[in-house]
């Protein structure tokens, strides 16, 4: 067993970690506060190929591996959670659907934009009636001549306000339960009957927008449906099981954050006559903070190993995800204290990233259905 990593994987590692360190980290406050779209950063990260790492060169991604993907995540979440998210979702939930399903002519023409970081995707599931339970979904597709037409809302979807793209899940079989989903590609700018609704005002992740969808008599061509007719809950499994590995990197990027904070913080700050690092309390807190991400990593990196090498690794995303994002929410905890009043104040970064980590429990599955997932592969 080698936990070395190869010089590829240190080398995307160490770039995501200055870029982040340099562009993004002393911005994230403001973009915090003014939930402002972090265009720029978007473009650069683009420019450094962070939005289709694991894509191949000839669709215009990187090319390296999963675990290069997790690495380089957790060192831009641990910066700012809201550009993070946005780069998790175009490289798991719209580059790996397309690139996974998708046609020779769909990957030129719609998985070369995002993966070069020219333009950003989204993926649209939720509904309101549909969270956990997709076959709840209202949406619908109906071939009428040489196009599907489609009607239905999607809700909570992460950078549907500033992304040109979309994989999309509807029925195209309501009688068929699961087996009548289909996922559609979708070009905002080209479907007519589209257009964005509401944005969400959220507790977190507050420069990542969360939007609506609405799609009334939306047309979309007939060579824009994913796969086959009923192939869409499958997409969508597989889908998710990696999208898993970025939340999960997300959310250790979050928890090593409020670490690395409150250990600064703990070295400095004084009272009774010496910092708070000296008190065994303070010094309990780190090290179980620490215990825990550390675990949490090597879950991570456990489940994108096994996704790189094309092994069974549902549960163990599964597992990761809960792990992380359980261990990120108790850590921003466990730091907000550590800073006591100051850590409920804007002034210092510990109370965002106890915002931020509450959604990494909730979204790509909510840890509840995790230990679903977990106990089913347990008990197969």
């Amino acid at each position: 067993m080698n936990f070395e990593l190869t010089d590829e994987q240190k080398m995307i590692q160490e770039m995501a970690r200055k870029f982040a360190e340099r562009e993004i980290k002393p911005v994230a406050a403001e973009l915090d506060r003014t939930h402002a779209h972090p265009s720029e950063i978007c473009a650069k990260m683009g420019e450094l190929g962070l939005m289709g790492i694991t894509i191949p060169e000839e669709y215009g991604g990187g090319g390296m591996d999963y675990i290069c993907y997790a690495l380089a995540l957790i060192e831009i979440s641990k910066a700012c959670a809201s550009c993070g998210v946005i780069m998790s979702v175009c490289n798991s939930l719209y580059n790996f659907p397309v690139y996974a399903y998708g046609t020779e002519e769909q990957k030129q023409k719609y998985l070369t934009p995002v993966a070069s970081g020219k333009s950003l995707g989204c993926y649209g599931l939720t509904e309101p009636g549909a969270g956990s339970d997709p076959a709840k979904m209202l949406t619908t597709a109906v071939m009428k001549g040489n196009e599907w037409i489609i009607n239905g809302t999607k809700c909570f979807i992460t950078s549907g306000n500033v992304s040109r793209y979309c994989v999309l899940a509807a029925f195209t079989d309501k009688s068929a339960g699961y087996k009548g989903i289909s996922s559609f590609i979708i070009d905002f700018e080209n479907t007519p009957g589209f257009r964005v609704g509401k944005l969400e005002e959220k507790l977190g992740i507050t420069a990542s927008g969360t939007a609506e969808l609405i799609f009334e008599d939306a047309r979309i061509p007939a060579e824009n449906m994913l796969g086959k007719p009923g192939q869409g809950f499958r997409q969508m499994l597989t889908t998710l099981d990696g999208g898993r590995i970025g939340i999960a990197s997300q959310a250790l990027g979050i928890g090593r954050a409020a670490l690395e904070a409150s250990v600064e913080y703990s070295k400095t700050r004084e009272q009774f006559n010496q910092p708070i690092s000296g008190f065994q309390a303070t010094q309990f807190k780190l090290a179980d903070m620490a215990t825990q991400l550390d675990a949490s990593e090597l879950l991570i990196l456990r489940a994108a190993w096994l996704e790189q090498n094309k092994k069974p690794y549902e549960k163990e995303s599964a597992m990761a995800k809960l792990l992380a994002s359980d261990t990120a929410m108790w850590a921003a905890v466990e730091g907000v204290q550590i800073f006591g009043g100051y850590g409920y104040s804007k002034e210092y970064p510990v109370e965002r990233h106890m915002r931020d980590a509450k959604i990494t429990q909730i979204y790509e599955g909510t840890n509840e259905i995790m230990r679903l997932v977990i106990a089913r592969n347990l008990l197969r």
